[in-house]
């Protein structure tokens, strides 16, 4: 399966720690991330990541076309909901097109550990890739 990693500036932290905890699991999918939070995850982890633009230089909208074109199955998208993001249309509309395209999304650590215990548990089930 495709998976999607994103994390806002004060959520890389989490994703980095999240990542680590699930690194088997996560190194058995392709994985794609934003451009800081892809770095970051690889250089903890060493798990091969595509790396998209940044998320404000369009990453987000490079994730939401993959989106649209049905080629990835989960995203995990860490997002910081008490900060105002310069980018917030594009986070908005990859958020509406995970709704729209039937993809599971988890937007928080807690989420995002659920779906990774289902997919390290065989559980998980993606209508998509």
């Amino acid at each position: 399966m495709k998976i999607a990693l994103i994390a806002h500036n004060k959520k890389k932290d989490e994703i980095i720690e999240l990542s680590k905890r699930y690194q088997d699991v996560l190194a058995e999918h392709e994985l794609y991330a934003t451009g800081t939070t892809g770095t970051l995850i690889m250089g903890e982890t060493g798990l091969p990541i595509h790396r998209m633009k940044s998320g404000p230089l369009g990453g987000d909208q490079q994730i939401g076309a993959m989106l649209a074109g049905g080629e990835l199955g989960l995203i995990i998208f860490l997002r910081d909901p008490l900060t105002a993001q310069p980018h917030e249309p594009d986070v908005s509309a990859l958020l509406r097109l995970c709704d729209v395209q039937k993809i599971p999304l988890a937007t928080n650590a807690s989420s995002a550990t659920i779906m990774l215990e289902a997919l390290k548990n065989g559980t998980f089930f993606s209508h998509s890739c």
